[in-house]
């Protein structure tokens, strides 16, 4: 079997003197969509951090096809094709949508045109010229995205991508993950809309405390409902 794009073993992490991850284990294969679940605090968000070197402190390995990276840094792990998009977006107000999306380096090669973005992201060809501060919410988090996609990136790490958006973006969000997946990209969301989650991820993953308490597949998921309502409160 090959090895998994990404595979993360006994993972500890720290904020200063605050200890946030306490052993964390999970694989994503190449490919796969993968769902981190869990309530406020469970560690999710600083597990992206944590794989892209942006926590205080980390120890333990994570393995991104197969290159241990636990002591590297993050632009290095960067040119091993991860592209993270935080839950803040990170736009620069002061430039239009098209300058944002002309920003980023090259990481890996196959990174997609600026044709193709807007092809999948029709509102940001509408909103090029326009400064970031005037985006919406929505057209803010399709600049996000389609900004690591410029990049070459082939594993995406995605936090709260469908937090605060209408409906109609969140539908919008929905279709463009089928269509990575399609193109074989690999994905990690942290999501608390587990209604958007649930159709869209083969796996799920619970966190709470800082570790992976449970796992399961996108068919286990009617079994597994009265769990999760149990640790989610969803």
């Amino acid at each position: 079997m090959a090895a998994p794009f990404l595979e993360i073993k006994n993972l500890h992490g720290w904020y200063g003197e605050s200890h946030v991850l306490h052993g964390v284990d999970f694989h994503v294969d190449e490919g796969e969509v993968v769902t981190l679940l869990g309530r406020n605090g469970a560690g999710r968000t600083s597990t992206l951090r944590a794989i892209m070197g942006l926590i205080g402190s980390r120890k333990g390995s994570i393995r991104i096809r197969g290159n241990e990276t636990i002591a590297m840094a993050t632009h290095r792990i960067a040119r091993l094709g991860i592209g993270y998009c935080p839950e803040e977006r990170g736009i620069f107000s002061s430039l239009s949508a098209e300058e944002n999306l002309m920003l980023p380096p090259t990481l890996a090669p196959g990174g997609m045109s600026v044709a193709q973005i807007y092809e999948m992201f029709p509102n940001l060809r509408e909103r090029a010229g326009s400064q970031g501060t005037r985006l919406s919410g929505g057209e803010q988090q399709m600049l996000a995205v389609a900004r690591i996609l410029r990049t070459g990136a082939r594993l995406l790490l995605l936090d709260e991508m469908s937090e605060g958006l209408a409906p109609v973006i969140v539908h919008k969000l929905a279709e463009m993950v089928v269509s990575l997946r399609k193109q074989g990209f690999t994905i990690v969301m942290v999501e608390q809309n587990f209604v958007f989650a649930a159709q869209l991820a083969d796996r799920f993953l619970v966190m709470e405390h800082g570790q992976v308490i449970q796992q399961f597949t996108r068919d286990e998921l009617p079994s597994r409902m009265a769990r999760l309502h149990e640790y989610l409160g969803v």
